[in-house]
């Protein structure tokens, strides 16, 4: 983190929503405790209630106090201090001013330098509303920097996302537009450009001479619980496939840029997704499998299917589950499979990437079993809920002649490490303040990720499927093995 604390305004819109409470405000006080916010700071509560400075401090302090992951309070009622509440009806341009009468009273109280950020942790409904009226307002109008904070889902489909961007670029311009993906401040997934281009070890062989295939999994134990209004709209392919995983493939699949710069890097992400092999509409479900859970056992306890969740259509097409076979048309990809999933209710919560290497040309040895070969070479990069990087090798074993036995070396992220951060959205947030724009989704990407997946949700959308396909706490339909098998691979457990 920085050692020169960032002056700075921040509007937090949704500041009483369950983000904010669970996410932002222990995430933006950790800041404040590591020296990155201090004096010159202040946090302006935006919000619909009639709350006084005093009211809205108490929820933060409990939410603060509530957070696990802290582990102290040092500092907390100083912070406090730092938080002021307006009251904004965000629909309504006319109630704007005073939140712009707002801005004008903390920096006289504190040098903020004129830079402002807002944090739009909001519907996306209300985008629009919010940064027009930011503008008309003149909220927006300030010696300092102005910086945009949205949260997913940008749109639903290129033509929406595309008019969502037309609209917000009339008050911000790209290079204040801050679209977060906190898939993208987890430390792991920020990781595998070090590990790959640090390494001389894995660069030479991260190509198709080497590898067979690359896994990424994202699997999740619980359901949609109380949202499942949201998910109704959204399913798997929006909330999950469209942003995380394809931003994991892409750091997965790109070309070393020139250099460390967030525009470099994201050039390099923009290839990846351009080179995705588009699948005709016919084609979908031979590269595509969907799902939805049905009662079973997760954790224990027996829990309902998605059709019997609150605010969720007893006849639901929605996904819960996706499956993909994907490839990158170019000239270090030709060929190789990338296998994608990610769904609810499934029998673990864990994300993780599986890259799984050739075999050696010729075979000398082989491992005392009935298959007669070598353990597989992977590499498996575990991003959450353990933290790790685990390399699988074949050595001799000593109790034979011949035989080999697998080991692993292993690195595990350390408590020490996990504590410097209490959230991925700390880490986010504190890029923006850095104007590091590196591990936020450029408008190219998005739009590029809304061409690949629009065909998907077009075929799904008017074929009804054979659901609910797979029980509550399992890996899944079964079909999703299919896409493996087929190319002689299996998903890897491990």
């Amino acid at each position: 983190m920085t050692t020169q604390p960032f002056k700075v305004a921040i509007a937090l819109f949704g500041a009483t929503g369950d983000l904010s409470r669970r996410k932002l405000l222990p995430s933006i006080f950790h800041l404040f405790q590591e020296g990155s916010l201090k004096d010159d700071f202040a946090l302006i509560a935006v919000g619909r209630r009639d709350m006084e400075d005093a009211d809205f401090r108490e929820v933060a302090r409990n939410s603060i106090s509530d957070n696990d992951k802290l582990e102290s309070l040092e500092g907390l009622e100083t912070f406090l201090q730092h938080i002021h509440y307006v009251k904004v009806s965000v629909t309504d341009s006319a109630s704007y001013a005073a939140l712009k009468e707002k801005f004008d009273s903390v920096e006289k109280m504190y040098d903020t330098a004129g830079n402002r950020l807002f944090y739009l942790a909001m519907p996306p409904q209300f985008f629009t509303a919010i940064t027009d009226s930011l503008r008309i307002s003149g909220v927006t109008e300030t010696k300092g920097y102005k910086k945009l904070i949205i949260e997913k889902p940008f749109g639903k489909d290129y033509e929406s996302a595309h008019r969502l961007n037309e609209d917000i670029s009339k008050s911000f311009r790209e290079h204040e537009i801050f679209r977060i993906d906190h898939y993208l401040g987890k430390e792991m997934v920020q990781n595998i450009e070090v590990i790959r281009f640090s390494n001389s070890l894995f660069e030479p062989l991260w190509n198709n001479h080497y590898v067979s295939n690359v896994q990424i999994t994202s699997s999740e134990s619980l359901g949609v619980l109380d949202r499942g209004e949201y998910y109704e709209r959204s399913g798997a392919v929006r909330d999950m496939f469209q942003n995380h995983m394809l931003q994991i493939v892409s750091l997965l699949g790109m070309e070393p840029p020139i250099s460390l710069n967030s525009d470099d890097i994201r050039e390099e992400k923009i290839k990846v997704l351009k080179s995705l092999r588009k699948v005709e509409k016919k084609d979908i479900n031979k590269y595509f499998v969907r799902g939805q859970y049905d009662e079973g056992t997760a954790e224990g306890e027996d829990v309902p299917g998605y059709r019997e969740e609150e605010d969720v259509n007893s006849a639901s097409n929605t996904p819960t589950f996706i499956a993909a076979r994907l490839f990158i048309d170019n000239f270090r990809w030709a060929g190789v499979p990338f296998y994608v999933r990610t769904g609810k209710r499934m029998r673990n919560k864990e994300t993780k990437i599986v890259v799984e290497f050739k075999e050696v040309p010729k075979n000398l040895y082989y491992q005392n079993n009935a298959d007669d070969v070598l353990a597989k070479n992977l590499l498996v990069i575990r991003i959450q809920p353990n933290e790790s990087i685990t390399l699988h090798l074949n050595v001799k074993d000593h109790a034979g002649e011949q035989d080999t036995k697998e080991i692993k070396l292993s690195y595990s992220v350390d408590n020490q490490d996990l504590s410097r951060t209490v959230d991925a959205y700390e880490n986010l947030i504190y890029d923006c303040l850095d104007g590091d724009a590196t591990n936020f989704t450029h408008y190219e990407e998005l739009m590029n990720a809304w061409s690949f997946v629009d065909p998907i949700n077009e075929v799904w959308e008017k074929d009804i499927a054979p659901f609910p396909n797979y029980r509550s706490g399992s890996d899944g339909p079964v079909k999703s093995n299919l896409l493996l098998s087929k190319d002689g691979f299996k998903w890897w457990n491990v």
